[in-house]
């Protein structure tokens, strides 16, 4: 029975050591006689036990390795610590495992050196605000790098870029400071447009004023100038009028009648008002006055 067992394993042994199934993830490299066979893609497989064996097996789906933190120093002098994530996949099974010893810590480690390269181009500022384009030389510069390894550098993210404490007190110093000063811009601006919407107020203000001034003027002159036409269109037509009644048939009877009237009238009202007894100058021609009068007065009934 211990024969009969011992000859079992060693057929198990050798059906293990004959058959190979390669996972769909994965590729296997085979050696015969410590040479490299073959690369194996997924799938059922027969080796010669004892001389064909699987030297190395590679995941050939997409792999995140992890870029620890490391210090970087800015085009500006400024020290940064940045880590990131860096996404390859093997290409090349038999480069992957004859290019070099561990293809992980290499693109570790070239994904850390190209960071440091790429950041000490840049200026703090264009680290946060270029980010993407950084990513992209950092990729392309690993891509590069690494293609003797048989991987492909997909793309690579930065997680963090965390400035030293000192620079982070100064940078918030800095924002202090151009906060304030934006703020005092801001209030600047507002009081000199004020100042100026004022101005334009008083500006405009005063204008209207003398336009108005200026057409009240010119109102009052055209109704001054329409009242003087008026009137001396007026006297015009009376003196007109009157010249026609004076070149009538006793016209200057009833003239002179008439002027006699408002002499007589007017000297009345004087002679009301007047604390002075007031008579006329030539007494001696007052008799020939009312004869003058009385005279025209027959004439002027004798005409009508």
């Amino acid at each position: 029975m211990v024969a009969l067992t011992i000859a079992i394993l060693v057929i198990l042994f050798i059906i293990y050591q004959l058959l190979l199934v390669v996972p769909m993830r994965e590729v296997a490299v085979v050696e015969r006689l410590g040479k490299f066979r073959a690369v194996l893609q997924p799938g059922f497989h027969f080796l010669i036990p004892f001389i064909d064996r699987v030297a190395y097996a590679h995941d050939t789906r997409e792999q995140v390795l992890d870029v620890p933190p490391q210090s970087c120093i800015s085009k500006d002098n400024i020290q940064i610590e940045v880590d990131g994530l860096v996404y390859i996949k093997v290409m090349d099974g038999h480069k992957a495992s004859y290019g070099i010893e561990d293809y992980r810590i290499a693109a570790v480690n070239l994904a850390q050196t190209t960071m440091r390269s790429e950041i000490g181009k840049l200026n703090l500022g264009q680290t946060f605000s270029e980010r993407e384009q950084l990513n992209e030389a950092i990729v392309r510069e690993i891509d590069l790098a690494s293609n003797p390894w048989g991987i492909k550098v997909l793309r690579y993210e930065i997680k963090n870029l965390t400035p030293s404490q000192h620079v982070v007190n100064t940078l918030e110093k800095q924002m202090e400071a151009e906060r304030s000063k934006r703020a005092e811009i801001t209030l600047a601006t507002a009081e000199k447009e004020a100042r100026i919407n004022l101005s334009e107020g008083d500006r405009q203000e005063a204008i209207n004023l003398s336009e108005g001034e200026k057409q009240k003027r010119i109102n009052e002159a055209k109704g001054k100038a329409e009242e003087i036409s008026i009137v001396a269109n007026a006297k015009a037509q009376g003196m007109s009028r009157i010249t026609q009644a004076v070149n009538t048939s006793g016209g200057i009877d009833a003239m002179n009648m008439q002027l006699m009237e408002q002499f007589i009238k007017e000297m009345g009202k004087i002679l009301e008002s007047s604390e002075v007894s007031v008579v006329p100058t030539d007494l001696a021609k007052l008799e020939g006055f009312f004869t003058g009068v009385e005279q025209v007065t027959q004439s002027v009934k004798g005409g009508k």
